[in-house]
């Protein structure tokens, strides 16, 4: 991923702040001789304290033994994207059709080691620890070993705690563009409304002047 001096993460807590609430990506891991890579889709648990992602997975999930026999993976995430039309990027003294289209988007690329968890209290303990991500509300029954409702669920999954080792993030929102463009493009994501773009346009606007 091409990360320009203006799209980097300002620092480390920047990149935190956003994982914690974008909190569903999807695992890479290096397929076996011969096979493609395995891409998963799933929600996760980032730990900023540990430098840490807890998962779980079904056992019969076909990326164990690609994990097993190379437990180097990427974790990537990506949202509060939104297609910017060339017009709105237009420089301000070019006329509108001159503009070049783009894409506004963040990304954290997280490059980790993976450890399976298999031993049932460690599965236990590791759903709870993403429970209280996911639902710190409350509601549901702790996960333990032998004890309903949960228990006997656990031989059907296998956990993964991923150590990260390296970030890559990045947050294009027009950082190299002068202000008067950046407002325009605040104004085409406002006016527009589509799914992302409020998204966006928040990511845009925090960034002036980063």
């Amino acid at each position: 991923m091409l990360i320009h001096p203006w799209d980097a993460a300002r620092d480390a807590a920047e990149w935190q702040q956003w994982l914690a609430v974008h909190d569903f990506g999807q695992l890479a891991v290096n397929g076996l001789p011969g096979e493609p890579p395995h891409v998963q889709p799933l929600h996760f648990a980032y730990d900023a304290e540990h430098d840490e992602v807890l998962i779980h997975l079904a056992r019969p999930n076909p990326l164990w033994p690609a994990v097993e026999a190379n437990p180097e993976v990427m974790l990537s995430v990506v949202d509060d994207y939104a297609f910017v039309p060339g017009p709105w990027q237009a420089p301000p003294d070019a006329p509108p059709e001159h503009g070049t289209p783009t894409s506004l988007y963040a990304a954290v690329q997280l490059r980790c080691t993976a450890h399976v968890v298999d031993d049932p209290a460690e599965k236990a303990a590791l759903l709870n620890r993403q429970i209280g991500h996911f639902q710190p509300e409350g509601g549901s029954a702790r996960a333990a070993v032998g004890e309903a409702p949960y228990g006997r669920l656990l031989s059907g999954i296998r956990g993964l705690r991923l150590d990260v080792v390296d970030v890559r993030a990045k947050f294009k929102y027009a950082g190299h563009r002068p202000a008067e463009v950046r407002d325009r493009i605040a104004a085409g994501l406002a006016g527009r409304g589509g799914p992302r773009d409020a998204a966006a346009r928040e990511r845009l606007l925090g960034r002036t002047g980063a």
